[in-house]
């Protein structure tokens, strides 16, 4: 008889149902927003130009790039790392360990993506491929999150996530079962959670930025603030990987489709969409507006606490949760290079506002079965969630 397991989390994300639908929505969204940012319009809320065949989103040779990619990630994450870290404790008192070598990773990758543009590498095609590549990471997020689902049912119950056990095969398996699935050392969740994904959102902007002066004769003073914001960003976020081990995707959630897609596909795909949207829709940028708007990101300083104390100073004294409103500061000034006269650049502000409310709400419940009656104080003195005076 299996051991019992205690109360289940509540379902999320609308249950079973609601898990069905993301599983059809979030990879129709992204590729929705690969064609309509390479179309005239350029509509958020419109119809896409057209709907692409089997033959324009299948390609070789666009899976085994992507496969070769995340070959090398992988070979990069099982180098020496200059630290390795424990993470959270686990049900049976144990604690992983982590190699810290993101920021290495990246600096690597960097220096190979040189070499290779220096012997001939055609890095400006790559935009061409976005579709097909897009469509290569979409398929193998699926199958490795059924790879995910399968492993987790021969895993302990000491292994689980606390919310991807309904008893419900769909929502499972888009919540994910196992916590921090492994195989030897190699674990699967904080692989993907900094690694292929975000760098390949970087090479993809730099992919984007080389077609533009192969296009124009040189890269457009919003191009240069697109990539550079988001270099700074993923830079910062490898730099800073050991962070990581205490946020609730890997602390809280299982891995399943939800963040395997999520890493794989709608990162490096959805997250380049200004550089997309501004190759195809170039926008004019003077130097007053493009201080202003270095200024606007700069403000996005906002440090976070991951200790057990509740601070009701400084930032933390005004919103209970500063971090997401630096996060949505640099969102604007991630989209406003991209002008004023359409929508679709500010697709990530508007989705990561979403994000973050929800992911806020989760935050929420869990700071007060973990701390109490002192949650409702803090509550109490510190009433605004993410804005001050407005939320």
């Amino acid at each position: 008889m299996a051991p019992p397991q205690g109360p289940r989390a509540p379902l999320e994300f609308g249950g079973p149902l609601g898990a069905a639908a993301l599983l059809l929505l979030l990879p129709a969204t992204m590729f929705h927003l690969l064609l309509v940012a390479r179309s005239g319009p350029a509509r958020l809320l419109g119809p896409p130009p057209y709907l692409p065949g089997l033959e324009a989103l299948w390609s070789p040779q666009a899976l085994l790039l992507w496969l070769t990619w995340l070959g090398l990630q992988a070979a990069l994450y099982l180098l020496p790392a200059r630290k390795v870290a424990e993470g959270q404790e686990l049900k049976d008192k144990s604690r992983l360990c982590y190699p810290i070598n993101g920021f290495q990773a990246l600096v690597l990758t960097a220096l190979l993506v040189g070499l290779g543009v220096s012997a001939g590498l055609p890095l400006g095609t790559l935009p061409e491929m976005l579709l097909p590549l897009a469509f290569s990471a979409t398929f193998t997020a699926f199958i490795f999150s059924l790879f995910l689902y399968v492993k987790a049912l021969v895993a302990p119950a000491s292994a689980l996530a606390p919310g991807g056990n309904s008893g419900n095969p769909i929502y499972d398996f888009f919540l994910g079962r196992e916590l921090n699935p492994r195989i030897y050392f190699f674990d699967f969740k904080y692989f993907c959670e900094l690694r292929p994904g975000l760098i390949g959102w970087v090479v993809i902007n730099l992919a984007l930025l080389v077609q533009e002066a192969e296009l124009r004769g040189s890269p457009s003073l919003a191009m240069w603030l697109v990539n550079g914001f988001q270099l700074l960003y993923v830079g910062d976020a490898l730099w800073h990987e050991e962070a990581v081990l205490t946020t609730m995707d890997i602390t809280h959630d299982g891995f399943g489709f939800m963040l395997a897609f999520g890493d794989l596909a709608w990162v490096p795909f959805t997250y380049s969409l200004q550089a997309q949207f501004l190759l195809y829709h170039p926008q004019p940028l003077g130097l007053p507006m493009a201080s202003v708007i270095c200024l606007i990101n700069g403000l996005e300083t906002i440090s976070t606490a991951t200790g057990r104390q509740l601070l009701v100073s400084g930032w933390w004294g005004m919103v209970r949760h500063p971090n997401y409103l630096g996060d949505l500061i640099m969102a604007l000034a991630w989209s406003l290079p991209c002008g004023v006269s359409h929508l679709l650049p500010y697709f990530y502000l508007l989705y990561f506002t979403a994000l973050l409310v929800h992911r806020e709400a989760r935050d929420e419940r869990q700071c007060l079965q973990k701390y109490g009656l002192a949650w409702h104080e803090y509550c109490r003195r510190v009433p605004y969630r993410i804005v001050p005076y407005v939320y």
